[in-house]
């Protein structure tokens, strides 16, 4: 338990030192390559990134396949699974090469007229090096999914945070010596690279990891394949949701258009970052209690995570519903204007979904996720079609407006129902406990409707003056209205465990 709880409080770190160096270091890159090319590189990883759908979900089946062999302590199973799971990989990494290879020969044809030559050669360069990476990464999170299924979350977010400094530091001077948007998937493959190497000396050398080709066999193969094949229609889904209106706004209206889109779907990506930090630590937890068969306790769980992750979120959300267009002003520029309500249109619908996203890892533990996968399917079908004609109507808030509707009925309508129905997650209980957090909620947002509405955000001095007011009365009428007695104590215990740490390092100056 001490891993889990140091792993969210490391989690939280890590997000919290990515989003200022984020903030730092976002609009000097943005000025460095310009928006052109800005644009451009978003372009290539939303292309590439559809190679990432080539792991076919095995790295959730490493997890629950290696829960069930540890809790009957197989040594020697486990040990077949690394061997199966890092053969498979391979292949994988092999099939992601070529196909990769097809795409950077295609690039004109994939991303539309409306790129000059320029671009198209810049964009095969970017391609041939990101495919580069994703071969490499695939065997390479053999490791990161042992240290993940062995729940060691203290080195993981460790070096994630090292990772995340060592970032700009390797991208900024490239930058600067000319190498413009190559720097980026440059310094993202040093990285990786880097990150294999230590992933799989701690793994060798602390974990004792050990590695068969021996048990290899067909049948383990069509259960991991069984398994693994709606979590791949999950990715696949998910993929398109996120990358497709790139796409669609790259051949529709140009490389600016989708630079953004993707400054909107960026601050996106920071909010879902967020939720992941506290369940991702859990998803071990889970297989095991779903091993035991502890429904009572999930239910417990799914509601205890539920209402931490809610009061983060909304916080968030509504920190930047009344701050967000300012600050993208100031940080990307004017220009940027565009990416606030695009970036809020993305964060409404996935708010929900995000508090319940504990919930995807017990279907998943449960062998029950197939439902999930198929409902998604029909639903991101939905999603190209809204967002073709919204996008050449309305540009990159047409598009946003398309996936937006799509995650409303797929993630909040449907995903309920079927959680209470087959998962046996009690829901009306959970609904009826997220309520209680309606109270405080709503007077936070009568709050800043009244004060904004006085307080305008004009200049960087009331930005600042109004986050810190903001912030700070979130705090006490949550604290007071809408924590309950169990979270106060589990967050009194959290900032404790900080200052006993404050009070030993004092201590151990002074001798």
């Amino acid at each position: 338990m001490r891993e889990i709880k140091i792993g969210v409080i490391l989690s939280y770190v890590s997000i919290f030192i990515s989003n200022i160096i984020s903030i730092l270091y976002t609009p000097v890159m943005l000025r460095l390559l310009g928006q052109s090319e800005y644009g451009l590189y978003t372009l290539a990883t939303s292309v590439i990134s559809y190679l990432g759908l080539l792991n076919f979900g095995f790295g959730s089946a490493y997890i629950r396949f290696y829960s069930k062999l540890k809790v009957k302590e197989d040594d020697k199973g486990i040990a077949e699974l690394n061997g199966m799971f890092m053969a498979i990989y391979c292949v994988m990494a092999i099939i992601t090469v070529v196909a990769g290879s097809v795409l950077v020969v295609n690039a004109s044809k994939i991303l539309g007229e409306n790129l000059t030559n320029y671009e198209i050669r810049t964009a095969q360069r970017l391609m041939a090096i990101m495919v580069f990476n994703m071969a490499l990464s695939l065997p390479a999170s053999v490791f990161s999914s042992v240290i993940t299924a062995n729940e060691k979350f203290i080195f993981q977010k460790s070096l994630g945070i090292v990772q995340t400094i060592l970032s700009p530091m390797l991208m900024l001077p490239l930058l600067l010596l000319g190498f413009r948007s190559t720097a980026l998937v440059l310094t993202s493959t040093i990285l990786s690279i880097l990150s294999l190497m230590v992933n799989m000396i701690y793994c060798i050398r602390k974990l004792k990891m050990k590695i068969s080709f021996r048990g290899m066999s067909f049948a383990k193969l069509k259960a991991i394949s069984t398994f693994s094949i709606f979590i791949f229609i999950n990715m696949i889904v998910d993929q398109i949701n996120w990358s497709v209106d790139k796409v669609i706004l790259g051949r529709l209206s140009g490389t600016v258009i989708v630079a953004i889109y993707g400054i909107g779907s960026q601050f996106n990506s920071y909010y879902i970052t967020f939720s992941s930090a506290i369940s991702n630590t859990f998803i071990p937890r889970v297989n095991q209690m779903v091993e035991r068969g502890e429904k009572e306790e999930l239910n417990q769980l799914f509601l205890k995570i539920g209402r931490i992750q809610y009061w983060v979120l909304y916080m968030i959300l509504l920190g930047f519903a009344f701050l967000g267009k300012y600050f993208i002003q100031v940080w990307a520029g004017e220009e940027y204007t565009d990416a606030f309500p695009i970036a809020l249109i993305l964060m409404i619908p996935v708010t929900i979904p995000l508090f319940q996203n504990i919930g995807i890892e017990i279907q998943r533990a449960m062998n029950k996720h197939q439902f999930r996968s198929i409902v998604y399917l029909c639903i991101v079908i939905i999603n190209v079609c809204i967002s073709i004609p919204l996008g050449a109507r309305f540009g990159g808030i047409g598009c946003a407006l398309g996936t937006a509707f799509s995650l409303i009925v797929g993630n909040i309508v449907v995903m309920n129902i079927y959680y209470h129905k087959k998962i046996g997650l009690n829901m009306l209980f959970f609904w009826k406990q997220m309520a209680k957090c309606l109270p405080a909620s709503g007077l936070v947002l009568v709050f800043c409707m009244i004060f904004f509405h006085f307080w305008k955000v004009n200049s960087l001095l009331r930005f600042v003056i109004g986050g810190v007011i903001y912030v700070t009365a979130y705090i006490l009428i949550v604290w007071y209205m809408g924590l309950i007695e169990s979270e106060k104590v589990y967050v009194t215990q959290i900032l404790g465990r900080f200052k006993w740490r404050k009070v030993n390092d004092r201590n151990s100056r002074k001798s």
